[in-house]
């Protein structure tokens, strides 16, 4: 059974996360997305925990359902320690093969914080002991670093991370089956590190809202929807069971290059080198983004495939192909009601963004937003590199002419 899953989100016990993320918001925009299987995210919080085991309903091993989407128990959690005289704050995606799995380990977690503070609770201990208090809780559970090369808060990342898994988890290390690459990186990049070799690069959106779902995802193929089914395939690195993960474009992600954002200076990694790792405009250190940690680590060079690699692919939100074919803002409600249009026409978003054939989108599309579509499938575009928070800037280079009706005919 193809399945695409995004197992990263929030619920809105989440700090800055939309009120709408909860269950029926969450299966209203999973069906709009074309996402056949989220996480819950948060059930170590109390409270959502408490909704998610009265309102799911089990419909296979580790998985249930709500409003006609399926549902696994995931959660993230930040951890904060002391290692070799710096602090290291590293998050950490936490998947539970059932609603007992996830209760197990909130009983523990609860013993090193407090989980009802925050959907993503900040929790005192190492990589190394939080492995072992979540699978000494749950031992089928998987620990996956979220996120794992964003300047802050991740396993490799420029201000608060490590060289290797090893530094960074210990004896624990050999437990983790995967890292999730995050926005701001894709898998070539990630193919240039040969540690990485032995791990699944899995992509997830980290959604703090309903229409973010599915910015990022991975495309299973599995003989049953279970949480069993789905590690393996994980573990194994099977082509044929993994298909594939959906892809930002790196550029666009908010820490891909270099830079300081007070300043609105962004650099690559060679120009950082160049400037010292100084601002050219104040002279404080510059945030030091994924490419540049990703150089730093690399033993490959650019275009280097693993023969086992799994496949990807890179798409542009659709709100943004129509921002860019409309001539308007993706927030914009001429937008809104662009999208809500092909949605309703064409099943989901991701079907209009990766596999409708273009001739059939152009029997209900106008062509200008075909030709979007076309070249956001293509890579055919200009985009001005993310940094220090920001997020990149991505311009489809379309034909001159008048822009649509938001309306279609």
């Amino acid at each position: 059974m193809r399945l695409v899953a995004d197992l990263h989100l929030h619920s809105h016990h989440s700090r800055a996360t939309s009120p709408d993320m909860d269950l029926p918001g969450l299966a209203h925009w999973a069906k709009r997305k074309g996402i056949d299987l989220l996480g819950t995210g948060d059930f170590t919080h109390p409270e959502w925990f408490s909704n998610l085991s009265h309102h799911l309903l089990p419909v296979g091993e580790g998985v249930y359902t709500y409003g006609g989407v399926r549902f696994m128990f995931t959660t993230e959690v930040a951890a904060t320690w002391t290692h070799a005289g710096h602090v290291r704050r590293v998050h950490f995606l936490i998947l539970a093969p059932s609603a007992d799995g996830a209760a197990r380990i909130n009983r523990e977690l609860g013993r090193i914080g407090n989980l009802a503070a925050d959907g993503r609770p900040m929790l005192g201990t190492s990589g190394e002991a939080l492995a072992a208090t979540v699978l000494g809780a749950c031992p089928t559970a998987a620990l996956i670093p979220a996120h794992a090369w964003t300047p802050w808060y991740s396993i490799f990342g420029s201000q608060s991370g490590f060289d290797s898994l090893d530094d960074a988890l210990g004896g624990a290390a050999e437990h983790v089956c995967a890292i999730e690459t995050g926005l701001s990186s894709n898998p070539p990049m990630n193919w240039r590190v040969s540690a990485l070799d032995h791990l699944a690069l899995v992509s997830f959106s980290d959604a703090h809202s309903p229409s973010r779902l599915g910015r990022e995802a991975c495309v299973f193929d599995l003989p049953e929807p279970s949480y069993p089914a789905l590690v393996a395939a994980l573990r194994a690195r099977d082509p044929q069971r993994f298909l594939a993960t959906l892809e930002f474009y790196p550029e666009e992600g908010k820490y891909h290059y270099d830079g300081h954002r007070a300043c609105g200076v962004v650099l690559s990694p060679a120009e950082t080198s160049s400037h010292r790792g100084l601002c050219p405009v104040c002279g404080r250190p510059v945030t030091v983004g994924v490419m540049h940690r990703v150089e730093d680590l690399a033993d490959r060079p650019w275009g280097y495939r693993p023969p086992d690699a799994i496949p990807y692919r890179s798409l542009v939100p659709l709100a943004e192909v129509l921002g860019q074919a409309l001539g308007q803002g993706a927030d914009t409600k001429g937008v809104t009601a662009a999208y809500d249009l092909l949605v309703g026409r064409f099943q989901s978003e991701l079907a209009i963004l990766l596999d409708l054939p273009l001739p059939e989108l152009g029997q209900g599309a106008p062509p200008r937003v075909v030709e979007a579509i076309a070249k956001a499938r293509a890579g055919d575009l200009e985009i001005r590199p993310g940094y220090d928070g920001q997020y990149g800037e991505i311009r489809i280079p379309l034909k001159e002419g008048p822009h649509e009706s938001p309306l279609f005919p």
